[in-house]
This record gives structure tokens, C-alpha cells and sequence, in this order.
């Protein structure tokens, strides 16, 4: 009997199923721009030139780390797809674009067809969050390079900016003030030593739920990541934004000074927010020194608002109209010859 492709390991007759089930997923993420239906060799999207003067596309790509690891463990795979949106459109808002379009690219090592719909409806949910549309995907079986019932993600994001409007460290000066924007608990970076530590070494019950958490450990763990982009574009629209920072891996440390001149520095107030939680659990587990979890975690701040000085009260009651809390944490002060550009006091 001849060998087949499903044979193999690779079975192109569920890709198609899948393509069928997910389609109204992706139906309904889209926007006006999109050209076309799901199932050609690549998306079209109008940029509708007339809706900007001078535009700029910024794009960014991503994925979700090990994080996965833990909803394969758990067997719960649709919030994993907003982590994935997240971790793009949130790099792409902190130069002022808005996200238009998204990609993402999923590989198994056989498809199983109501696991991949779990990711694909996390995946359109944080589409939808961000605004921008679904434009496409690929969907890729590797027999022999996954474990059985694993699988990666990987996501592409595309936005645009009026060149006059990019936000940056050309706009930031001494003075500003330092907005934190509340994260939804760890986002998606981390993992590999939260898995080390929660798992590994204390052998947590992820069902139970911990002193200080309100959910089962394993739900705080999947917890996805927040989308920023369409309060942060509000921001933009309606305060004095210089800059924002997404507070990804590295921490406060590691990323404030990336949205700062060589001249400046950020100097924020320790304690001036709240930390959740799920910080406290696994610095205790580990034990996790304070500065490593400082620039590994964003302990509490997943965006940081680069203001002018008369911006933050407004910038506060748009954070507050979109469910986020924020906090006042600091200002961006001159900076002396070899002086840091972050300092915690």
C-alpha cells in the first residue's frame, strides 16, 4: 500500500476543516479596509490613503514563550491567542499607531482541530480588543518536531502613524511625569521561571486557589496579557503623550530608559503602586531576589505614560473610563555623565 502524507503525520484534510470552523472567528474581527475573504495566499488591506496626511506602518512580531507550556498543562488554550495579539499591538501603539491588521502563525505537531479553535477565539478576541483585523494565518503540522499535543504561536502586527504624530524619545524632556498603567497580573513574560519556581520546586496545587488570589492558581497564571492599544490611542488623542513604554521583559529597568534620551533619566517612586499578588507568590517560592523579580516581572505596570506636566489628571480619568488604574510613579529628570537612566528611591 503506497505511503500518504497522512501517513506521515500531516493530515491536509483537517487544515481545511479548520479553515472552515475559524472562519466566522475571523469574520468578525474585520474592518472596512480588509479586501478579500479568508483562504487566499496572503491578506490585502486598503491603507486608505485618505485617512492620513503623512502616514508611517510600524510593524512588530511576537510570540508567547513558555507561558504555553503551562495551558498545555492545564488543558486551556483560549487565552494564550490574546497573549499573542497583545505582545504585538502593544509594542506597535507606543509609537502612536493604531493597529490595523494582525497575522499569526501556529504550529503542531498534528492539528487537532478543537485545540486549535480554543487559540484561534483567543486570538480574535484580542483582535477585536485592539481593533484591527484578523487578515490571515498559517497553520503548520511538524510530526516529529513537537511533542504530541504541543504546539508554538507566533504573531505579526501591522499599524500606522502620522509621521508628525510618532512618539518618542525626541519628544520626551525633562520634567515629564511617569503615568503606570495597571497590568493584568504577569502578562507573558516570565514564564520559564515561573514554571521553576510555582511548579518545580514548590509543587503548587494550580487548581487551588492561594492565600492573597481571589481564583485558582492556574487561572491567575493564564490570566492574558491586557491590550493597551485603544486606551493608549485615546491618550494620544486627548492628553500630552511624549512617550509610552511597554513593560515587557526586562522589567521597569529595561524598558523605561528604552523611550528616553541619552540626557534624561526616569526616577520612579517605589511603592507609589500597587503590586499583585501573583509578584509576591513567586518571589516567595523561589526565594526570588527583588531585583531580579524588578527585571524579569512588571510587578503590577504593564504600560508606562510619558506625560507633560499638565496631562496626568486627565490621563487618569481616560484610564479609569476603560476599566484600567493607574498611578502617578515618577518624573524624568536630567541626567549627569554616567549617571543611570532609571533609578527606583
Amino acid at each position: 500500500m503506497a505511503t500518504t502524507y497522512r501517513d506521515a503525520g500531516v493530515d491536509i484534510d483537517a487544515g481545511e476543516r479548520f479553515v472552515d470552523e475559524i472562519a466566522p472567528m475571523v469574520k468578525s474581527t474585520t474592518r472596512p479596509e480588509v479586501i478579500g475573504s479568508l483562504g487566499g495566499f496572503s491578506g490585502l488591506f486598503s491603507l486608505n490613503v485618505g485617512r492620513y496626511r503623512d502616514p508611517l506602518l510600524v510593524a512588530s512580531t511576537d510570540g508567547v514563550g513558555t507561558k504555553l507550556k503551562l495551558a498545555n498543562l492545564v488543558g486551556n488554550h483560549e487565552t494564550v491567542g490574546i497573549d499573542l495579539v497583545a505582545m504585538c499591538v502593544n509594542d506597535i501603539v507606543v509609537c502612536g499607531a493604531e493597529p490595523l491588521f494582525f497575522l499569526d502563525y501556529f504550529a503542531t505537531a498534528r492539528l487537532d482541530i478543537e485545540q486549535g479553535k480554543q487559540v484561534l477565539t483567543g486570538i480574535a478576541e484580542g483582535c477585536r480588543q485592539a481593533g484591527c483585523a484578523l487578515l490571515g494565518g498559517e497553520t503548520a503540522e511538524m510530526p516529529g518536531f513537537y511533542q504530541p499535543g504541543e504546539y508554538d504561536l507566533a504573531g505579526f502586527a501591522v499599524g500606522a502613524v502620522e509621521r508628525d504624530g510618532v512618539l518618542g524619545t525626541h519628544k520626551v524632556k525633562d520634567g515629564d511625569l511617569l503615568l503606570g498603567l495597571a497590568s493584568s497580573g504577569l502578562h507573558s513574560n516570565g514564564f520559564s521561571l515561573v514554571r521553576k519556581v510555582l511548579v518545580e520546586q514548590a509543587g503548587s496545587d494550580l487548581a487551588a486557589v492561594p492565600a492573597g488570589l481571589s481564583v485558582p492558581l492556574k487561572d491567575e497564571l493564564l490570566r492574558p496579557t491586557r491590550i493597551y492599544a485603544k486606551l493608549c490611542l485615546e491618550l494620544v488623542k486627548q492628553t500630552d503623550v511624549h512617550a509610552l513604554s511597554h513593560i515587557t521583559g526586562g522589567g521597569l529597568p529595561g524598558n523605561l530608559p528604552r523611550v528616553l534620551p541619552e540626557n534624561l533619566k526616569a526616577t520612579v517612586q517605589k511603592g507609589s503602586w500597587t503590586i499583585p499578588p501573583i509578584f509576591g507568590l513567586v518571589e516567595q517560592a523561589g526565594p526570588v531576589e527583588e531585583a531580579e523579580m524588578q527585571k524579569t516581572f512588571n510587578l503590577g505596570l504593564g504600560m508606562v505614560a510619558v506625560l507633560g506636566p499638565d496631562s496626568q489628571n486627565a490621563a487618569r480619568e481616560i484610564a479609569s473610563g476603560h476599566g484600567v488604574e493607574s498611578w502617578p510613579i515618577g518624573r524624568i529628570e536630567a541626567r549627569e555623565g554616567s549617571e543611570s537612566r532609571f533609578a527606583l528611591t
